[in-house]
């Protein structure tokens, strides 16, 4: 059996991480253990080790954090058909919810479920892979499942139009970069707001229009781009972004619903409809499967999805990863931040 480290938070609010020895932890069923070669790190790493209980109260300690990984399999349990020893995959490690170390991702091998990894192709890299599962996963939530916008699934290629659009409020973001091509996917516009320096990135993820959500004239200039058009609703990504994509969406036609990525601020005005998306809850509905199982594979392979944002490595091995979170901390667009293993 192979022996396993992993860099522990063994308390709530303690610094560093403490590199140290975990358990190898064989497959369920339905389940492969990963071999990991990179490791994306997500805001929500360091938000649970600086804010502890307040943030998630459910976490039990000792525990590994992280979601995202990319690397080799190396064991496959019972009813697994999909996988091999030696696939290169991509997957979202699922222990937030589970409370279970074997399923965190900072450390050498993860348990990962099945349905929520996909193979990537040779000509993608462990650490562009891993840029993926967190941030497609909370906008697939945001954008398929039926408590959401319930917006029809992707394809590759591409579903025809269904002349809706969608507003993407923060489109260099990594939730951002996903929701832009998914929905495209799926075959609506989009119109999604960056810096100036993004336009460019998010229009080559699909966007068709972009806008500056620094300027004064945003929210009006929305409502203008979106005239004469029918909203699909809108997906709200960053502090303070649902109270202008309910403005938009309220003076706009169509769906009246707004998918947030961020705790709102406020209560919603009657009439608009919004949730706050919780990243890995596609894992147990039909969404989880069609985005890992059905859509991802095929559109990684034919080169019609993009591993976006970019990835920028911070460091190498686990005894990194708490340098990298705390860079993390400081802020960064059109990018993602990982470690190599």
């Amino acid at each position: 059996m192979p022996s396993n480290q992993a860099a522990w938070l063994p308390a709530q609010k303690v610094r560093p991480l403490e590199v140290k020895t975990a358990a190898y932890t064989p497959p369920g069923e339905k389940e492969i253990v990963v071999k990991n070669h990179a490791l994306g790190l997500n805001p929500v790493d360091w938000a649970r080790q600086d804010l502890g209980d307040a943030l998630f109260s459910w976490t039990k300690y000792p525990c590994i954090l992280g979601s995202d990984v990319a690397g080799e399999v190396v064991e496959v349990g019972s009813g697994v058909s999909r996988f091999r020893v030696g696939d290169r995959v991509t997957g979202l490690a699922l222990e937030l919810t589970s409370n279970k170390p074997s399923e965190g991702a900072f450390q050498a091998y993860t348990v990962l479920a099945a349905h929520m990894a996909s193979p990537i192709p040779s000509t993608l890299s462990y650490e562009g892979a891993s840029v993926l599962p967190l941030g497609l996963s909370t906008a697939a939530c945001g954008l398929f499942q039926k408590a959401y916008l319930a917006l029809q699934l992707p394809s590759s290629p591409p579903k025809p139009a269904t002349g809706e659009t969608l507003l993407v409020w923060g489109g260099s973001t990594s939730v951002g970069s996903n929701a832009i091509q998914l929905a495209v996917a799926a075959g609506y516009e989009v119109i999604t707001t960056a810096s100036p320096r993004n336009f460019v990135y998010v229009k080559k993820l699909g966007a068709s229009q972009a806008f500056d959500y620094h300027s004064e004239a945003v929210v009006a200039d929305l409502i203008t781009a979106f005239k004469g058009k029918t909203s699909a609703g809108a997906i709200a990504i960053g502090e303070g972004s649902g109270d202008p994509c309910v403005e938009v969406v309220a003076k706009s036609s169509g769906k009246k619903f707004v998918a947030l990525a961020n705790p709102p601020s406020k209560e919603l005005p009657s009439g608009i409809g919004g949730k706050f998306i919780f990243g890995s809850d596609l894992k147990d509905n039909e969404v989880g499967p069609a985005i890992y199982v059905d859509f991802l594979p095929k559109a990684l392979a034919d080169g019609s999805y993009i591993a976006a944002p970019d990835a920028r490595v911070v460091g190498n091995g686990l005894e990194s990863i708490q340098g990298g979170l705390d860079l993390l901390k400081k802020g960064v667009s059109a990018m993602k931040y990982v470690i190599s293993l």
